[in-house]
């Protein structure tokens, strides 16, 4: 089966981009929605995944790697939450926002658009292609 990318969101007030690359590996925990669960769940490690600033910033700025896969959130003592652990692969050469994101009609099906308050979403492979290209065209914009 081919492997899988993903798109997960953080507050960087709570967790940043900049966090997980000075910890070096990190736990991607606390997670309390079943598709988001489902979706960490699904997660193989070496899978790619973006790093998605949310409430502030607004914007992809990473990419990150499935270090762990299949573990169980240590912030839950319920048993039925699931968790990764992810280490950072590479900062984008250019963020691309949520708004450049929803102004982007081939990316009108991505899950970030449709299920905008999903914490942790599959990317399909040309979604993926596409996003890593407008980064790489925000970064010759300057």
């Amino acid at each position: 089966m081919a492997k899988r990318y993903w798109l997960m969101k953080s507050e960087p007030n709570v967790y940043s981009w900049d966090d997980m690359v000075e910890e070096g590996e990190g736990t991607w925990d606390g997670v309390r929605n079943y598709r988001a669960r489902n979706n960490l769940q699904a997660m193989k490690k070496g899978e790619k995944f973006f790093f998605y600033h949310s409430n502030i910033g607004l914007e992809i700025v990473g990419i990150g790697e499935i270090s762990e896969a299949g573990i169980g959130d240590p912030t839950d003592d319920t048993g039925k939450w699931a968790a990764v652990k992810v280490k950072p692969v590479e900062k984008l050469p250019a963020p691309v926002t949520l708004k450049e994101i929803k102004a982007e009609d081939s990316l009108e099906e991505m899950e970030l658009r449709k299920l905008m308050r999903l914490s942790v979403c599959e990317v399909r492979p040309d979604e993926w292609k596409k996003i890593l290209s407008m980064s790489k065209a925000n970064a010759k914009k300057g």
